[in-house]
């Protein structure tokens, strides 16, 4: 199928949303979009939904207003609650689509564009692109060379069943779009974009994916230990469970089951993997994120990612 040319079409109104915490980055993630290329027809706006109490991104964000070439809108929605700052975008968004960024990342000259031709080629309710993480030389060299930190979606069967808010798109017209919202109660574990979007293809939406929409991330230091790492997949196995306890309330058992003989496999594959860090390493996460299914299906409350953190130190949960 040949690559559609939003150039040729109407006007296409859209909303860059970035929900924001205490994070100086952010200054680096508005220039990038500031530098976006984009077809004329193409008209773009900024919101910046700021969730920390003091609103901390208010001077930030109108010091660097006037130096865009798209209109910015700040928006204040204290509570440390990732999904309560999601659904203010949602809320204000007025376009016909409407894409999320994270504050700790910078969008490449194409991304906008690619996402838009990707939605408009295939009709997909949700786009999503890849997330691509840089690391520092300091980070560990098996961190480096497996990639831990990077985000692409997940095909199973053909399809895109779930997705990720740091970079994607969403058209707002779409009856699986209008009207859903993040769930709140997930607003300080995280994996509230793991449900939005798992709900969203169970409801009959289309996830399509955009390869040339390419998002870059730093990994800062704090982020850069095996520590981090444990813990992110412990809570995306936590999501996971409880997910499927949500769907498959009869087959719980099984589940648990199948996620405990995963959970031994992976943890027996790290002895034969000793020698060769990043591979032992991902086996390892890879466990975890099973004890961590077998935890929400067993209903423990997830741990808690988001709020509180010192400033520079949030963390987006995915």
């Amino acid at each position: 199928m040949s690559r559609h040319d939003p150039s040729h079409s109407a006007d296409i109104q859209v909303d860059v949303c970035v929900c924001t915490y205490r994070r100086p980055y952010l200054v680096e993630t508005l220039r990038s979009l500031g530098m976006l290329e984009l077809p004329g027809n193409v008209r773009p706006r900024i919101i910046v939904a700021d969730n920390d109490g003091e609103a901390s991104a208010q001077n930030l964000a109108a010091s660097i207003a006037p130096s865009l070439p798209f209109e910015l809108a700040y928006i204040h929605c204290p509570a440390s609650n990732i999904s309560l700052a999601r659904n203010a975008c949602l809320d204000a968004a007025e376009g016909d689509f409407l894409a999320f960024v994270d504050d700790d990342s910078t969008a490449t000259a194409d991304w906008l564009t690619a996402l838009i031709e990707t939605a408009e080629r295939t009709g997909a309710d949700a786009v999503l692109g890849p997330v691509r993480s840089i690391y520092a030389a300091t980070a560990p060299g098996w961190m480096r060379r497996g990639d831990f930190h990077s985000t692409n979606p997940v095909w199973v069967d053909g399809q895109i069943r779930t997705g990720y808010s740091g970079n994607v798109l969403l058209r707002r017209a779409s009856p699986h779009v209008e009207g859903r919202r993040f769930n709140l109660s997930l607003g300080r574990t995280g994996g509230e974009d793991t449900e939005y979007f798992s709900q969203l293809h169970a409801d009959g939406g289309r996830i399509a994916y955009a390869e040339d929409a390419l998002v870059l991330e730093p990994v800062p230091e704090e982020r850069a230990r095996l520590q981090w790492l444990v813990k992110r997949r412990f809570r995306s196995g936590q999501t996971h469970g409880r997910l499927l306890a949500s769907q498959q309330t009869g087959r719980r058992p099984l589940q648990i089951g199948l996620a405990a003989a995963k959970a031994a496999y992976c943890f027996a594959g790290v002895g034969a993997l000793f020698a060769v860090p990043h591979r032992r390493n991902r086996q390892a996460l890879r466990g975890i994120m099973h004890v961590g299914a077998i935890s929400g299906l067993l209903g423990v409350r997830e741990i808690r990612l988001y709020g509180d953190e010192p400033a520079g130190e949030h963390t987006h949960a995915a």
